[in-house]
């Protein structure tokens, strides 16, 4: 049984459980047909890194995904993604709570985090877009005004990295500018190419980076 006066003395703040994903977010109940959300709780500028992958997340080869009971596949399809080498990467964190939508405020990047894309306010939901996340199955979504896609596809990273790669140089020249509560959980090499890539000293790479092309096969877990 775990002694909640001895968790109290450890003085684990909120910060420091949900460090992962930015520190001025909670989840929310959304409706019945959405379920929950996440939410800011104070403004995150434009640039700000809203989401680190970190230690804590658990990485899965295909062969052990297909390996475990269907109850424990079924979850981890709804809660994982997919990184460049086909490992599902299972988050431990409130992320797994975030939302899709077709005009997301946060994009994920080739630097394993995720930045938001413009200012997102007090009260407003956080959502990236599903197709970032190579996933196996096409499966239909919400219509949004202003967006002419209903679908979320496997090859989205390739078919939309256009306008995700626009969305995110406009917004790499502010990671230096805005405070960044994540940053210190970036592996030193990947901190150091944002900067780089904010100060203007480096050519961003592409979200292309990220898309796994199914044909490869991934059989053991490597650098994420």
């Amino acid at each position: 049984m775990i002694h909640f006066a001895l968790l109290a003395g450890a003085c684990l703040s909120f910060e420091v459980i949900a460090a992962m994903l930015h520190p001025d977010t909670e989840v929310r109940f959304v409706n019945e047909q959405i379920g929950s959300g996440v939410f800011a709780t104070r403004l995150i500028p434009k640039g700000t890194l809203v989401w680190v992958q970190d230690k804590f997340d658990r990485i899965y080869p295909e062969a052990e995904v297909r390996k475990l009971e269907p109850v424990y596949q079924a979850i981890l399809e709804h809660y994982c993604f997919r990184n460049h080498q086909g490992f599902w990467v299972f988050c431990w964190d409130n992320t797994r709570y975030i939302n899709h939508s077709f005009h997301a405020n946060s994009i994920a990047t080739p630097y394993g985090c995720e930045l938001a894309v413009r200012d997102i306010h007090s009260g407003e939901q956080i959502t990236n877009d599903y197709g970032f996340f190579n996933i196996i199955e096409p499966f239909d979504m919400f219509p949004e005004e202003g967006s002419r896609r209903t679908q979320v596809m496997p090859d989205d990273l390739l078919r939309c990295a256009d306008d995700w790669d626009s969305q995110l140089v406009d917004a790499y020249p502010r990671y230096l500018q805005v405070p960044q509560p994540l940053s210190r959980l970036l592996p030193e090499q990947q901190r150091q190419a944002l900067e780089a890539v904010s100060r203007g000293d480096t050519k961003p790479l592409s979200i292309r980076c990220n898309y796994f092309d199914p044909a490869s096969v991934a059989t053991e877990v490597g650098d994420v």
